[in-house]
């Protein structure tokens, strides 16, 4: 299938990850990104993950400004994403107006079963989940405010399930999220406390 021929290519990818950190790419998909803090996104949120992790190229969000996705393992194993500032109206996705389906924008009143609806709406659109379960949807604090936390698995076209959780909010009309999604089996346990260190670690950049 083509997600399993990306996921061969995605690993080879990594195998070849560069050494250097930052923002330049230089010939690899992946840099790297050390145990330090680190601007994400737009430069908008600072976060310090506890152990190195790959920077890799947008596969879902598609080089939203400020989106910024990385991995440990390759992207379709395992991957966190930030939204860093995204405005009223945006979209999480670059998608036509003349597509059929389409990721709803992002509001700045919405609610967090709006939000969490609008990342089901991602998944099921761009990410080729033929099944997606909401599991929780609770308030959790980030950065400084009320947040929430989305827990989900889907399934995707490739017959692997996967795990997902969301911690977001919304600050000045903007939103802000990081998000973890990795194969159920292992890779999303594995990753969660680096997750979590990430998500208590965040702050904006004065």
């Amino acid at each position: 299938m083509k997600r399993q021929a990306a996921l061969i290519a995605a690993l080879a990818a990594l195998s070849a990850c560069s050494s250097v950190g930052g923002g330049d790419y230089g010939f690899s998909d992946y840099s790297l990104v050390r145990a330090l803090p680190v601007s994400v996104g737009d430069g908008s949120m600072v976060v310090t993950p506890p152990r190195p992790w790959n920077r890799h190229r947008p596969i879902i969000f598609e080089d939203i400004r400020q989106v910024e996705d990385w991995t440990q393992n390759g992207a379709l194993l395992d991957g966190m994403s930030f939204v860093t500032g995204l405005q009223n109206g945006k979209s999480l996705i670059r998608q036509r107006k003349s597509a059929n389906q389409q990721v709803p924008l992002f509001r700045s009143n919405m609610t967090p079963p709006e939000i969490a609806a609008m990342v089901e709406s991602l998944y099921r659109v761009r990410g080729g989940a033929v099944d997606f379960r909401t599991l929780s949807l609770k308030p959790r604090p980030f950065l400084g405010t009320n947040g929430f936390e989305l827990d989900y698995e889907h399934l995707d076209d490739d017959e692997l399930w996967r795990r997902g959780r969301v911690v977001g909010t919304v600050i000045d009309g903007r939103l802000y999220m990081i998000l973890l999604d990795a194969a159920k089996s292992h890779y999303f346990d594995a990753a969660l406390p680096d997750f979590d260190a990430v998500v208590g670690s965040a702050r904006l950049r004065a």
